[in-house]
């Protein structure tokens, strides 16, 4: 049977059609140009098939619908929303697409003036998905794909003084898309800027420079190549530093081609911590092009990839385009906001993934300094669920299509100093076409690393690359027990997806500790989740939220910024755990402490050291310490002024140590918290009281409900499901149900290869406690009532023996222990459980919450590096962390005491030892049930959670699960705390108050 008819969308032998060769992008260039941003003429079709009758034809469009652009197509009402991972939602047939291949038919009209027609005319479109044709007054001018790289046609044959015509033909799918699936929503249309270059007769085309150093990493070694429209062109050049010339020169040209070579002693050197641009300009009689370029020398030496012979430690996270209202629309502001908080956060690298970046986004990372891995727009994932993964990778006829994307992105950005590494795509397998590709690019640049992960035996890349690689593995990477001796990058780690990721700082360690470890890239940045307002919610769809089938579902929700752009829990962790500065206590002394410079190349004199002397809440004694001359990766020990001073009574001293910014920058003020680090300190004078008795209490008993009663506390318990029933104190219910053990959490997005074990194999989430004895003996001012229980869960053979003992005092307070002794009468049981704690139930009025322990935010065993203790005000709500997907959040670790109360009474919940604490409107099976934020049904009362233990968070979604000291086993446990009656403003008073039992 013939093949069918291969349309030109459909052949992948053809990378374009009439469209210029790619170059570089300009930092500033004199030329005009025309915007052509704005309204448009669209026609949506089903397939190009049904393109109106002379489409490409002026007046034609009159009844057309009007689109803005940039924009997608699918976010303005035409097609459908879908989001996959890396299935291809069509089938697999390269390079064949569907029949039913979704158009925009875009039309524009530009009004020329004779003037700009006395120049040639660049039609130039910075981004469209996936593949468009071009035609101006009806004649077609060329064709193009690749979505995220620039396309540049010269149209000025074909533009006339007047009105103009533009006409772009965008499918949706070409043979292209087979190498773009990429982990993302499948989005359409023309998304980036479309403009119109009015270019000299004699233009400046290209501008390559190279800006490196010598052997002794002092003097500047600088070399440009232009390339002219023109032969024997004139023009005088300059390099500046901060507008300061340094070096000019006037040149003329015989052919189209000029080279400069110089030598600037003692340049100014360019790292993502000293980011020194300098400014290379051109200027003819008719032009003035402007591109920036850093000294700086990427090399890989003594094992090691260094810049400027230091070896340096990525601390990454990957950055696609992403708007929430918008979708792969992005500004220049909003990019300039990212690079901003990544600066804020001590992220010093980005990744491009999976595809080249606006232009400006790289002058940013020149601008601000970071190190950036730029990638081809490359990856066909799918190939490897069809289990056919170098189906075209290793066919040479796509060979093309593969070294064209590497080849465009390299010519385009090759000027910026922040690119240290070129990759050639992602998920892709390896074979011909890599090789190939990898060749192409150390052609056009031999100054930077090439690198693919997919490349898993390092053949053509110079680092060795491994996502999601478990410690173990890592460790055995860092010995250097597999795979050669090249460095290594973790170019994917940490998935931050949901509540998460915990474990980073094992992470950190290993890549600090061992030579070969040069750091990793957290995925990712962004939640690509979708704003949406309907029926008077506002909340952020993700995959399956359109109807959309086969998807991903909410494995787009993975980002450490959330869609509202709020820095998630997991992005404050990171934060503090890459900090370029870490301190430590000098064992013995309470006055020293050791400084450890990270930086790569800044002293730090270009921090502060804030120290707090604190009192749980109040400020003891405080100051700030400058000049800290210590060298990058050095350490010293400094002595801090602290003075003798009295100590409080039953409160807890903390060293609360903060590194500022000592000067402004451009990504923030001086004062900026780079890290934060708290050390308890070993003070602590005890001091003890005895209750007051208040009137004797009595104790009665009804049917199946034990109440022990007296003028200022009511405490009822039920004889037959033994747990309490009531907490009353002067007439005021606070607990509505008492302690009941508990092992479940609503699962984490971290959890979800553990999911269906727990809940479909051990049942965590329905457990049963039994009562076996309840007994109480009346004292002389108290009444201790103990109950005997068997918890487990449904169907299982191991549970606890529980003994909970209440001790229920006449002025006011309880106070309940439970003993826990973990059973097994058979063999199954889960591996680890998510938590092992008590719930309780409170009185819905009471929702303002105070608490001593870890803060502000969320907390938990493996992600804490963000919290210290303190004492903390919020209210029930505002201790949730509203993931887009609903999940476990909100816990505090360390607890010692908290409060919830109104505005006048609250109630006072003091622990024996530190207990981990959730306060929520919910409980976990609404938390469990619902999809979005406004689906999760509130509870009837404040839901209190206490645990002995709570398990880490891992990011075993796509990565390291829990490690094994952060999981909870079935285990014994013991927890005690102790309730009472407070007034609002008097619980720090009350809860610093230690009685003699």
């Amino acid at each position: 049977m013939a093949r069918k008819t291969v349309k030109r969308w459909e052949d992948h032998r053809i990378t374009g059609i009439g469209r210029r060769e790619a170059r570089t992008a300009f930092y500033r260039d004199s030329q005009k140009r025309i915007c052509l941003n704005g309204e448009w003429k669209f026609k949506y079709v089903e397939a190009p098939e049904f393109s109106p009758e002379g489409f490409e034809q002026s007046g034609i469009c009159e009844e057309w619908d009007i689109i803005d652009v940039p924009s997608v197509w699918q976010l303005r009402g035409y097609d459908k929303m879908h989001y996959t991972d890396v299935l291809y939602p069509f089938p697999v047939n390269p390079p064949y697409v569907p029949d039913e291949n979704p158009t925009g038919i875009y039309k524009k009209t530009v009004v020329l003036e004779e003037q700009w027609l006395q120049k040639d005319t660049i039609l130039k479109f910075h981004g469209v998905d996936s593949a468009f044709d071009v035609w101006v007054n009806g004649t077609h001018v060329g064709f193009s794909k690749v979505s995220r790289l620039p396309s540049e046609f010269e149209i000025t044959d074909f533009v006339k003084c007047g009105e103009n015509d533009i006409t772009v033909r965008v499918y949706k799918w070409s043979d292209g898309t087979y190498l773009e699936d990429q982990d993302m929503w499948w989005l359409s249309g023309i998304y980036r800027d479309v403009e119109l270059i009015n270019e000299e007769k004699n233009a400046i085309l290209d501008v390559q420079v190279n800006s490196t150093l010598d052997d002794d990493y002092r003097d500047g070694i600088f070399t440009a190549r232009i390339a002219m429209k023109q032969a024997g062109t004139s023009f005088k050049w300059k390099l500046s530093y901060k507008g300061e010339v340094v070096l000019e020169e006037k040149l003329t040209s015989e052919t189209k081609e000029a080279c400069i070579e110089a030598k600037l002693p003692e340049v100014y050197k360019w790292t993502a911590e000293t980011p020194n641009l300098y400014d290379f300009t051109v200027e003819s009689a008719t032009q003035e092009v402007t591109v920036r370029c850093g000294f700086r020398r990427i090399e890989i030496k003594d094992k090691n990839f260094r810049v400027n012979n230091q070896v340096i430690l990525l601390n990454g996270v990957n950055h696609h385009d992403y708007n929430p209202k918008e979708g792969r629309v992005v500004t220049r502001e909003l990019m300039e906001a990212d690079i901003r908080l990544m600066k804020q956060y001590n992220i010093n690298a980005v990744r491009c993934s999976h595809y080249p970046a606006n232009e400006y986004f790289y002058d940013l990372c020149d601008e601000y300094g970071l190190y950036v891995i730029d990638e081809a727009d490359l990856e066909c994932h799918g190939f490897e669920w069809v289990e056919n993964y170098t189906w075209i990778t290793d066919d040479e006829t796509w060979k093309a299509a593969y070294v064209d994307r590497s080849v465009r992105m390299v010519k385009r950005d090759r000027n910026h100093p922040s690119i240290i590494m070129w990759s050639m795509g992602n998920e892709s397998a390896f074979g011909c076409n890599f090789r190939s590709a990898a060749e192409a690019i150390r052609k056009l640049d031999d100054t930077r690393l090439v690198h693919y992960e997919g490349d898993f035996e390092a053949e053509v890349t110079d680092v060795y690359s491994t996502m999601y690689t478990r410690l173990k593995g890592l460790k055995e990477i860092a010995e250097y027990q597999v795979k050669g001796d090249k460095p290594h990058v973790m170019c994917e780690y940490g998935h931050a997806m949901g509540n998460g990721p915990g474990g980073l700082k094992a992470y950190q360690d290993l890549y600090r500790k061992y030579k070969r470890l040069q750091g990793g890239f957290l995925w990712e940045w962004y939640d690509h989740g979708i704003y949406t307002e309907e029926e008077g919610q506002k909340y952020y769809k993700y995959g399956g939220n359109y109807g959309d089938f086969p998807t991903n579902g909410n494995f787009c929700i993975d980002g450490i910024l959330m869609p509202d752009r709020t820095p998630s829990p997991g992005m404050e962790e990171y934060k503090q755990i890459i900090a370029p500065v870490e301190i430590a206590a000098v064992e013995g002394s309470m006055t020293k402490i050791q400084l450890t410079n990270y930086y790569d190349f800044l002293n730090l004199e270009t921090v502060v050291l804030d120290w707090k002397l604190q009192a749980e809440n109040q400020i003891v004694q405080e100051g700030v310490v400058e000049n800290l001359f210590v060298a990058p990766h050095e350490k010293k020990t400094i002595t801090l002024p602290i003075t003798e001073f009295e100590v409080q009574a039953n409160t807890d001293y903390y060293l609360t140590l903060t590194v500022c910014q000592k000067a402004d920058t451009r990504y923030a003020l001086a004062g900026h918290e780079i890290k934060k680090v708290q050390i308890p300190l070993q003070i602590r004078k005890d001091e003890f009281a005895v209750r007051k008795a208040a009137d004797k209490l009595q104790v009665s008993k009804s049917q199946d409900v034990l109440t022990v009663k007296n003028s200022c506390i009511t405490a009822k318990f039920s004889t037959v499901f033994g747990k309490l029933l009531s907490f009353e104190a002067n007439g005021k219910e606070y607990l509505s149900e008492g302690p009941r053990m508990n092992v479940y959490r609503a699962t984490i997005d971290n959890d979800m290869y553990k999911k269906e074990d727990w809940m479909n194999k051990y049942f965590i989430q329905k457990p049963v406690e039994e009562t076996e004895s309840i007994h109480w003996q009346e004292e002389a001012d108290k009444v201790t009532v103990q109950i005997k229980t068997f918890f487990s869960c449904y169907n299982q053979s191991w549970g606890f023996e529980c003994d909970y003992t209440y001790e229920i005092y006449s002025c006011g307070q309880m106070k309940v222990e439970l003993q826990g002794k973990a059973v097994q009468r058979g063999k199954l049981e889960p591996p680890f459980l998510p938590r092992i704690g008590i719930t309780m139930k409170a009185n819905k009025a009471l929702q303002e919450t105070m608490w001593y322990g870890m803060g502000p935010g969320e907390s938990y065993i493996d992600s804490k590096a963000a919290s210290v203790m303190g004492i903390y005000e919020s209210t029930v709500d505002q201790m949730m962390t509203d993931y887009v997907f609903p999940q476990e959040n909100g816990h505090r670790e360390q607890v010692k005491w908290f409060r919830i109360g109104d505005a006048t009474d609250g109630l006072l919940c003091k622990m024996e030892n530190k207990l981990g604490l959730n306060l929520a409107n919910y409980t976990d099976e609404s938390l469990e049930k619902a999809q979005h934020p406004f689906e999760i049904e509130k509870a009837e009362h404040v839901i209190i959670h206490l645990d002995y233990l709570h398990s880490g968070l891992g990011s075993n979604s796509c990565g390291e699960e829990q490690l094994e000291e952060n999981k909870v086993k079935l285990q014994d446990f013991a927890m005690a705390f102790t309730v009472s009656a407070v007034k609002c403003g008097t619980e720090i008073e009350e809860a610093r108050k230690q009685y003699i039992d």
